[in-house]
Parts: structure tokens; C-alpha cells; sequence
């Protein structure tokens, strides 16, 4: 600075600024870069993505195009896309159980190492089991958590308790109060209501609903038992009178549920419940958080939410007959009773298309991990329109969150309660992550469900449909392989 001496400050900075170029924005890290992102039709879980995409473009420079299809379409759309070598998508937010064909294959992108050095995501705090079902296969991790999915009942607490109910403890329970409040005004509004509302169309989402009825009839000695196939010889257990019963229990909900309940998606069995025309519903956690919007729901601090409800007779898989619960056959009982709550789905993930270009992969990492971090996870899974439900360790723990959003401490506590009461669940559920499961659950069980209830078949045929469906499928593939696979899936980390 010495051959400056002399000169005044305000020469010095002209100097200054007429020999120095001006100062430009560093370009965004991902500026230009366009990630295609496939999921289904919401507005539950493509919601949050298409919300949240401009803001994370504002911060990277990257473009979040999503891309929706119905959900019976997914599974297809996404398969078909990597298989043909198309590529229009370069990541997927799907069921994680669908990953046991997406990865054998080849077509997902391993993101073990980015995870490992992503102290932005908070991996470990993650729950165990979602960290393990939802994300890993084969001891590497493809997918990001972005929701945790458990199916409960949901009841009327305030019915319940002008009645002296107590919630369904079993399935049983659960058709008596039913029929006590179906055909009564349960909303004030002059018109008759329903006892239970299940979601029950076709080519949607309701074949877990009626094995969240089975669950309980077909697995008693923990979730490595596994519920739907025999650990010996692969063969389905889906003809013998455990199933038959749960589907006698499922179509007689039917009795007590609106005129039109094989039309109902979970849209509309959540609209029926939070508008109070429901006493009682199945579903994942999106009713608890549906009920506290001040806009659409008529039912807040009216709602309560238990693990499913149990059975006091379980299969003896030997026999094909249902026999009573003891300390033998039930080992985890309650009071006598089974209870087998079910890990349904899994919760939606975020994965990868391996075969994407670099940056793209990049920037399509870094979307899902910002959707999961603590700062948007923790708001998301509180508002009922998303369609996530808490599965970080943190949001089971802090009710602060859920109070703030507009819940009570105790509907808060209730809420979260019944949702670790099935994660703990030493006879938890496992859903189905085998080669094909789609095949298996959302074609032939969900078309054989549909015609029981349309009444087009009944119960003995609706069973002998899906045992053939199921064993066609098993010699297509290898019974071997396929039970070597189910063996595998029943040992996740709790």
C-alpha cells in the first residue's frame, strides 16, 4: 500500500473500484439441473415434494418436476421406465417394498456412502425399523425415509364414552361397536352415519386393510414367524379357517359401512371419518393428523387411535384350524388376546434411478435428503395433507410438535401411543418384500378381495383364489428362491 501514500481516501476507492471487476453470485451448486421425480396421484405425498421443490431450487438452483400417475400404475410406470431403458425419471418415491425387484434388477442407485456422509440427514435418528425395512436390501441402503407407516383404529372418543365403550381391543369388539352407532347422526348434521368406514376399492390401496385383519388370525410367535406364507414349505396361508374367519370379520364390517364403501379410497374413508360421519375406521396415522385441521374436520380432541385389535383364537399351522390362545400358541398375548399389528407398506421412500447422469443423481440425493431432514420431516408429518406419518425417534418423542399443529397433550400422546405400541410390537407385521410382491398382493389378492365383496364369489373361493393365484406365481419364479427371500425379509432390526 505504500505507493498509494498520499492519496485521499476517496481516490484510493475509485482506484479501487475502476480496477477491480464486480462482484458476482457464485452459481448455485445444482443450477440447471432438472430432476424428474415419479410418485402417485395425491395430493398425500406428492403434496409435500411439489411444495417444498421451489424452495429447495431457490437454495441449489436445482428444478423439482413432479410427476404423478395413479397408484395402481407405480409399481408399472416405474419398472417399465428402468427397464426399457427410458430413464424420463431419474428418481421414485414408491413403496419400499418394491425395492426387492428394483434392486435384484439393478436399476437403483446404492446410497450407503452419500447417507454415511450426510450429517444433514441425522440418519440414526431414523427409527431402526425404517432404517432397515424401508431403506435397506441385502445389507446396503437404496431408499430415503421420508414416512413411517403403521395401520390402527381410529374411533369416536366422544362416542365411545357417552356410550361406556371402551375401544376394540378384538375384532369382535370392533363389529359391536360398529353396529351400535351405524344408522345413527353422528355429526349433528340430521342424517344417518356409519359405524365403520374402510377404504375398499379396487385397483387402490385396500388389500392392506383386510390383512390388517388377518395379521392377527395368522401370526402369534413374533414378527419372524412372518404371516403370510408357511416358513416349511412356501405354501400361502390364505385357505384354512384362520383366513377364512378374518375375511368373514372383513366382509361383515361391510354390514355397518356406507352404502358405497367399495368405491371409498383412503380419501374418502379419511373425508367420511374427520367429517363425523364414521365411528369407527382402519388407516395409517394420516387420520390423527387429518382430524386437527380447524378448516375440514368437525371431529377435534373426538379421536382416538389403538393398535389393531386382536383375536383370541390364532392358526395352528399344522391343522389349518383355529385354535385358542394359550401360552404356547400366543406367547405375546394381552389378556388373552392376539394382537398383530401391521408394518402395512412400510412407509413412502425416496430412491434413485442408477442410471441418471451424475449431477442429476446428485441433485436428486440432495432433494431427498432435504425433504427428510429434521427441519422439514418434523412440520410435514404433523399436517394431515401430506400423507407422512412421524418415523424419526425424535417426533415420537417430542409432543411439543404435535401440540403446536394443533393437537391436545393427550390426543398427542394417544396418537403417537398406538403407533409405538405397534412398533414394539414383538408380533409386529411384517408386509410382504419379495420378488413380485406386487403380484401377489396388489393383482391377485386385492381382484380376489374385490369380487368376495362384490359378492361376485364367496369366502371358500375368494381363498382357493388367492392359494392358486399365489402358487402359480411361486413355481413361476422358484419356491426356493422366493423362500429363501421371505426368510430373509423377517429379520429386521427393531
Amino acid at each position: 500500500m505504500k505507493r498509494f501514500a498520499g492519496m485521499s481516501l476517496a481516490l484510493l476507492l475509485a482506484a479501487a473500484l475502476l480496477s477491480v471487476p464486480a462482484v458476482t453470485a457464485a452459481p448455485k451448486q445444482f443450477e440447471g439441473v432438472t430432476v424428474n421425480m415419479l410418485t402417485f396421484t395425491g395430493p398425500q405425498i406428492a403434496e409435500p415434494l411439489q411444495r417444498r421443490g421451489p424452495a429447495f431450487g431457490k437454495l441449489t438452483g436445482a428444478k423439482i418436476n413432479v410427476v404423478t400417475v395413479p397408484f395402481s400404475d407405480l409399481y408399472q410406470k416405474i419398472l417399465t421406465d428402468m427397464a426399457t431403458g427410458t430413464n424420463s425419471f431419474q428418481a421414485f418415491v414408491f413403496a419400499p417394498q418394491w425395492m426387492a425387484d428394483y434392486v435384484t434388477a439393478g436399476y437403483l442407485e446404492d446410497v450407503t456412502n452419500r447417507i454415511n456422509a450426510d450429517k444433514a440427514l441425522q440418519w440414526n435418528d431414523i427409527a431402526p425399523f425404517f432404517r432397515d425395512f424401508s431403506a435397506t436390501f441385502g445389507g446396503r441402503t437404496y431408499t430415503i425415509p421420508l414416512d413411517g407407516d403403521f395401520q390402527m383404529v381410529y374411533y369416536r372418543s366422544d362416542l365411545l364414552k357417552q356410550a361406556g365403550l371402551k375401544p376394540p381391543a378384538t375384532w369382535a369388539d370392533y363389529l359391536k361397536i360398529a353396529q351400535t352407532f351405524h344408522g345413527k347422526d353422528l355429526n349433528g348434521d340430521g342424517k344417518p352415519d356409519f359405524g365403520s368406514c374402510i377404504a375398499k376399492k379396487r385397483n387402490a390401496q385396500s388389500y392392506w386393510m383386510v390383512w390388517s385383519v388377518a395379521a392377527g388370525f395368522l401370526q402369534a410367535k413374533g414378527t419372524s414367524e412372518g404371516s403370510f406364507f408357511d416358513l416349511d414349505t412356501f405354501k400361502p396361508l390364505t385357505n384354512n379357517e384362520a383366513f377364512a374367519e378374518a375375511l368373514r370379520v372383513y366382509v361383515e364390517t361391510g354390514k355397518y359401512g356406507p352404502p358405497d364403501e367399495l368405491n371409498w379410497d383412503v380419501g374418502d374413508s379419511r373425508g367420511g371419518f374427520t367429517s363425523g360421519r364414521c365411528a369407527l375406521s382402519i388407516d395409517w396415522g394420516d387420520i390423527g393428523t387429518l382430524a386437527i385441521d380447524p378448516k375440514t374436520s368437525k371431529v377435534q380432541d373426538k379421536v382416538g387411535a389403538v393398535i389393531l385389535p386382536g383375536t383370541s383364537r390364532v392358526l395352528d399351522r399344522k391343522s389349518g384350524t383355529l385354535v385358542a390362545c394359550s401360552t404356547t400358541t400366543c406367547p405375546f398375548a394381552v389378556n388373552g388376546i392376539n394382537h398383530a399389528p401391521f408394518a402395512a407398506f412400510g412407509g413412502w421412500s425416496g430412491g434413485i434411478n442408477k442410471a441418471a447422469p451424475a449431477k442429476v443423481k446428485d441433485a436428486a440425493y440432495a432433494f431427498l435428503s432435504y425433504m427428510s431432514q429434521p427441519a422439514q420431516a418434523n412440520k410435514d408429518v404433523t399436517i394431515g395433507i401430506t400423507g407422512f406419518n412421524p418415523y424419526r425417534s425424535s417426533q415420537f418423542k417430542n409432543t411439543a410438535l404435535w401440540t403446536k399443529a394443533g393437537m391436545s397433550q393427550a390426543a398427542a400422546r394417544n396418537y403417537l401411543g398406538a403407533i409405538q405400541a405397534s412398533l414394539q410390537s414383538p408380533n409386529m407385521v411384517l408386509d410382504l418384500r419379495i420378488p413380485q410382491n406386487q403380484r401377489y398382493q396388489q393383482v391377485v389378492l386385492d381382484t380376489a378381495i374385490a369380487k368376495l365383496l362384490a359378492k361376485e364369489i364367496n369366502i371358500q373361493q375368494a381363498m382357493k383364489e388367492i392359494f392358486d393365484g399365489w402358487e402359480a406365481i411361486t413355481n413361476e419364479l422358484g419356491r426356493d428362491k422366493q423362500l429363501a427371500a421371505y426368510k430373509a425379509s423377517l429379520g429386521v432390526k427393531r
